[in-house]
């Protein structure tokens, strides 16, 4: 499954201000424009596949200026909307099929807020079969319903209802299939793609949206959220995106000339039983770094039953677990591994150990720590039967900063 995105930007947005203010999606919050948010918190998202931007056609100049400092966002594709975001969404959609994307997620330009754990819920019900997808929150204010007498004429009850987000995500092709058939009929009335989506027929799943991913719309709006970024009150999305992730491994001895721990040979009686060298630490390392992008873990990577892996180096499985980090976004900041085992003496090998680390990891060595314990003869380690490793790593992902 390939995810598209569509991204919404060709409105005139004439209620957040006078025309001379510019349209409100090139508006500056924080020190850069709306837009420019909007983009970088799906171009640093991991699943994300080819980016459609819809801009007006009169707004060229205004859209590269906006995103001349935005990361990687050469690969994004533009194309021009239309007079409604009806249209605008169709125009994206069409530059969208010839991108090999399976499905869609179309969003607001003018919701800078959006955070990847809205994404990620998104994406899990599309994994899950769902055909559209729709984050959302429960409605808790009271409604009322008022009639042109100025009255109120009735309490309308909440219950069961949602104020709808974006990105509103469905398979491409049904979504496409069913705004063709709208503009077919000449249906310019829809408010979003989820009507048009339950107009068609297509079953709509609800999600839990976010509180933040609020929708820029009056001028207060804007100020506001200008306010939360550059004053230091930053919603939750906005702070440093920062992961801890932890691994446990075990490897049995048996009688051998030595072990392999942290890269580092140590002659001793035994050996530690394992289809690769069998080193615990870097095993529960490896483990520790998946764990912070959810990546699964190292036997996803590296199945036991592939004898390929037969007496290889865990150097091998720690370095690519640091690659698909990097490769998402992520900057490894500490590694730290605690051994189990009452034998051998670990302290005499500790600075080579950490060496190890920090060359794998590219990262300087007081950011690697190796520390060692018995067992107190208790249990499988305290006799000797096996050795245990415990590792914590932390890394910080780019793309949830102000």
């Amino acid at each position: 499954m390939t995810i598209g995105i569509v991204i919404v930007a060709a409105g005139r947005g004439e209620r957040a201000g006078s025309p001379e203010d510019g349209p409100k999606q090139y508006r500056r919050i924080g020190g850069k424009p709306v837009i420019a948010h909007t983009l970088e918190r799906f171009l640093a998202w991991h699943r994300s596949g080819p980016i459609v931007v819809v801009i007006h056609p009169d707004d060229e100049a205004l859209y590269a200026a906006a995103t001349a400092g935005v990361k990687d966002a050469g690969r994004v594709i533009t194309t021009f909307g239309g007079v409604t975001r009806q249209r605008s969404v169709y125009e994206g959609l069409r530059a969208l099929s010839g991108a090999e994307a399976t499905h869609v997620m179309i969003h607001d330009a003018a919701r800078p807020f959006i955070d990847h754990g809205v994404l990620d819920r998104v994406a899990a019900a599309l994994d899950g079969g769902s055909d559209g997808v729709l984050p959302a929150i429960p409605v808790t204010d009271t409604l009322k319903r008022g009639g042109s007498d100025g009255l109120v004429h009735e309490t309308v009850p909440r219950s069961g209802l949602y104020a709808a987000q974006t990105p509103q995500s469905f398979l491409l092709s049904e979504i496409r299939s069913a705004h063709e058939k709208a503009a077919a009929l000449r249906r310019e009335d829809f408010t979003d793609d989820a009507s048009i989506a339950e107009w068609a027929g297509l079953p709509v799943t609800l999600v839990e949206g976010s509180v933040d991913n609020i929708k820029l719309t009056v001028k207060r709006d804007i100020a506001m959220a200008d306010e939360k970024l550059s004053q230091g009150v930053p919603p939750a999305h906005v702070l440093p995106d920062v992961r801890t992730g932890n691994g446990y491994d075990v490897h049995q001895l048996e009688p051998g000339d030595g072990v392999t721990l942290c890269g580092v040979f140590i002659p001793h009686q035994f050996k530690l039983s394992g289809h690769s060298d069998a080193d615990v630490a870097m095993h529960a390392l490896t483990d520790a770094l998946l764990a912070t992008c959810g990546a699964g873990d190292i036997g996803d990577h590296f199945p036991p039953s592939d004898m390929q892996w037969r007496g290889a180096p865990s150097k091998i499985f720690l370095d690519h677990a640091a690659k698909i980090v990097r490769e998402r976004g992520g900057t490894i900041m500490n590694a730290d591994i605690s051994l189990i085992a009452e034998a051998p003496k670990i302290a005499p090998h500790r600075q080579e150990m950490r060496g190890n680390l920090a060359d794998i990891l590219g990262i300087s060595l007081d950011r690697c720590s190796v520390k060692a314990t018995t067992n107190e003869k208790m249990g499988f380690v305290g006799r000797r039967e096996g050795i245990a490793a415990i590792a914590t790593a932390t890394v910080v992902y780019r793309g949830n900063t102000a």
